[in-house]
């Protein structure tokens, strides 16, 4: 049995949603981010805290778990800059709770969702696994924190993980039946695809000066079931010895513009947007794109969905959603 914890969240549901074809799985949610119309219904959903150390316990006592799979963090950026306590409390107090429950019960399988804001502002163009980590907001922080504390862990007390560094994850299930939906909304392409239904009154494109191809910001966008997958050979690696402790970036290796997006957004809804350019947003980087190579030469794994497709299946979600 395999226990997700924020299983009830965006990515977290999409991996639930692949990983119950193969695996036993109990989700943890407090569902303050998550929904409970997300969790599949195979799965097994336990309404509680990350670090209710009581909670864990009974969890651990009743279920035989044999590997844990983490992606209840909070994870806004600018929420992480005015409130850092809830931040290094939720993302880096709570998961050593976790951790520590883990261990006592003799479970040591852990993978954990991290994140491209561990690399700060990258000086090169694609990012590897061996670039340095310099995060620059509590946000990314409080992630590579867990990072080094895994790393300290498995030398210690023998714990497995692996560790997966998102860049942007989008898109939703080819069913429509889950997607992304967050409060508030911060994502580009749901923003887009908002504004097309008529639910926003605008776009705003924040920085048109960079030193890119047309001026925006260029990011490296992953559709959310090619990340699931990406989470479940992680997860076979561990469970067969393969893997011991990694690192790895998830991303396609293309970088797609501001610009990119919103015309692809255009293209496959056929309504034009209503755009505002305004000044950049401190501490965006011009460009974040991710070396993928490692994971694709250790585990076989690659994004298999372009940008087209991912536009495509969040809107026949967002559409779904407003009938």
């Amino acid at each position: 049995m395999i226990l997700v914890v924020g299983g009830a969240g965006y990515i977290g549901s999409h991996l639930v949603k692949e990983l119950v074809n193969i695996e036993e799985v109990i989700i943890l949610d407090n569902l303050s981010t998550g929904f409970r119309s997300l969790v599949d219904s195979k799965a097994i959903l336990i309404e509680g805290d990350l670090g209710d150390e009581a909670v864990l316990n009974d969890i651990f006592l009743k279920y035989p778990i044999k590997a844990v799979m983490h992606f209840a963090a909070n994870s806004l950026v600018g929420e992480s800059v005015q409130d850092p306590y809830k931040y290094y409390e939720n993302n880096v107090a709570s998961t050593i709770t976790l951790l520590n429950t883990m261990l006592k019960h003799d479970v040591k399988n852990f993978i954990f969702s991290s994140t491209a804001a561990t690399y700060g502002i990258p000086n090169v163009d694609i990012i590897d696994e061996e670039q340095p980590t310099n995060p620059i907001n509590p946000y990314g922080r409080s992630k590579l924190m867990v990072e080094q504390i895994l790393g300290d862990f498995a030398h210690a007390y023998g714990l497995h993980y692996v560790v997966l560094r998102y860049f942007n994850a989008a898109g939703a299930h080819e069913s429509a039946e889950i997607g992304e939906s967050h409060d508030p909304e911060t994502h580009l392409i749901p923003i887009i695809l908002q504004h097309l239904l008529g639910q926003r009154e605008k776009i705003s494109v924040f920085g048109t000066d960079y030193d890119t191809q047309d001026g925006t910001c260029i990011r490296d966008y992953i559709h959310v079931t090619d990340l699931a997958k990406a989470h479940i050979l992680a997860l076979q690696a561990l469970l067969s010895g393969k893997k011991n402790t990694a690192i790895y970036n998830l991303g396609n290796g293309k970088g797609f513009s501001v610009k990119d997006v919103i015309d692809t957004c255009e293209k496959v809804t056929g309504v034009k947007p209503n755009i505002e350019y305004a000044d950049r947003r401190p501490g965006d980087p011009a460009r974040l794109v991710a070396s993928a190579k490692k994971i694709y030469e250790d585990l076989g794994w690659k994004a298999a969905i372009d940008l087209d497709e991912i536009i495509e299946s969040a809107w026949k979600w967002h559409k779904s959603q407003m009938n």
